[in-house]
């Protein structure tokens, strides 16, 4: 597998701006076709009612297209998709994930490869963003890239004031001694919990530990390995964080973990800038804000786990290619993108949207700035076993006390080696 570059650029091409958004500019109608139904899978239920105000703007401007939204619940999304599209009774329109995920749709040909010049503005997309929808073997193009994600701190400044604490800490050091303040005044400082998302929080300090883009390229490169001391470092890293997390943190659920902070009931919550939109909409009474894992240091390095988060896609054995394409290319312009960011609150991938949320804004910077590729997403979910899972099953054990930090990298190593060519006779 080829090094890819640096993530920080994904989102270059965004106009971060305070200048109000002028709404939403529909597609110009066009003749009216035959009547065509098509179907659309998506993981997003909670962006449900958004994307069915979506398609039907999309209708009006193109009568005779008629699209029916189904959401599935994320976690169970992968397998009902394959499943379906087994069957060969898949959705026209897809919602893809991104990197791996994609590819488990590839290699069997359940999706259609786009040609660059059949979405106008494909060519503006960043690299990064279009290579996250292409295949791990076959390269071709098979996704409009959806949006950009970032992992970061979520912080309830009014709940840390109970604690004495009247600001977010400068430094990494300065997080853990605020844990340990909120600690001592009875208060919970972590809302995570230890079950499949602990690698979302693991993926929120770890480059901190191992260096970032370097030792990404490094691992892709095969020059390093997962059983490198700084990769075992951000392993204990979590180890340490254990105290401040909820009683019984490993049998503790994502949306538990979720709904402790969005109640107001805990300090902080390591995650990805896609809660925004969900933590406001739960509680709109909820004061919050997002910052980036602090550095080690004052003025220090800091890093940001980066990712392109998935694409839209076509079914490779629909019946109406030509409709599907018309409403991808309604899905990569600013008629779509711009609603996105109002509405949904996430950072959309349809280049020169402006972006005035100034938590978003905040995310966006520190991609630009401090982004790095989310190595376990990014690189390693290609194969089975992939690293993602392994964290997910290694993590809990080693916050259990039933594997240490050592044994869960080493882990790790096998089970990616057992298919990731750079590492042979490495593990």
């Amino acid at each position: 597998m080829k090094t890819r570059n640096r993530l920080r650029h994904l989102v270059a091409s965004l106009t971060v701006s305070a200048v109000a958004l002028s709404g939403s500019v529909l597609m110009a109608p066009m003749s009216k076709a035959a009547n065509v139904e098509l179907t659309m899978y998506s993981w997003r239920v909670e962006d449900k009612a958004f994307y069915e105000s979506v398609i039907k703007d999309f209708s009006a401007a193109n009568p005779g297209i008629k699209i029916t939204f189904q959401s599935f619940p994320s976690a169970d999304y992968q397998t009902i998709l394959m499943s379906a599209m087994a069957a060969g009774k898949g959705p026209d329109i897809v919602h893809v994930r991104a990197y791996g995920a994609l590819d488990q749709l590839v290699v069997p040909g359940y999706l259609s490869p786009l040609a660059a010049n059949e979405v106008k503005g494909l060519n503006k997309y960043p690299v990064d963003a279009l290579n996250s929808q292409r295949g791990f073997s076959d390269k071709r193009l098979f996704g409009v890239p959806f949006a950009y994600q970032s992992l970061g701190i979520f912080y309830n400044l009014e709940y840390m004031r109970k604690a004495g604490i009247q600001l977010p800490p400068n430094t990494y050091p300065e997080f853990i001694e605020q844990l340990k303040k909120i600690k001592a005044a009875g208060l919970q400082g972590l809302a995570n919990g230890g079950s499949t998302h602990i690698e979302q929080m693991w993926g929120t300090i770890a480059p901190m530990f191992y260096g970032g883009t370097e030792f990404y390229n490094d691992v892709v490169a095969g020059k390093k390995t997962f059983t490198d001391p700084a990769f075992i470092k951000s392993l204990e890293a979590v180890q340490e964080l254990f105290p401040y997390m909820p009683s019984n943190a490993t049998a503790v659920s994502y949306d538990a973990s979720r709904a402790l902070f969005f109640s107001g009931k805990a300090a902080f919550f390591m995650g990805g800038i896609f809660e925004l939109g969900y933590f406001r909409n739960q509680n709109p009474k909820l004061k919050f804000d997002f910052m980036a894992t602090p550095p080690m240091s004052k003025g220090g390095k800091q890093f940001v786990s980066t990712w392109a988060d998935g694409g839209f896609g076509i079914n490779a054995k629909t019946k109406a290619r030509p409709e599907a394409l018309k409403f991808l290319n309604y899905l990569a312009s600013k008629s779509f993108g711009a609603p996105f960011v109002q509405t949904v609150a996430q950072i959309t991938a349809v280049p020169g949207v402006p972006i005035r949320d100034r938590q978003l804004q905040k995310a966006v910077s520190s991609i630009n700035k401090w982004g790095t590729p989310y190595i376990m997403l990014v690189g390693f979910r290609y194969k089975n076993p992939t690293g993602s899972a392994l964290l997910q099953t290694g993590i809990p054990n080693m916050l259990n006390g039933t594997k240490t930090a050592k044994q869960v990298a080493d882990e790790v190593n096998k089970g990616v080696g057992t298919w990731f060519g750079p590492f042979a006779g490495k593990i």
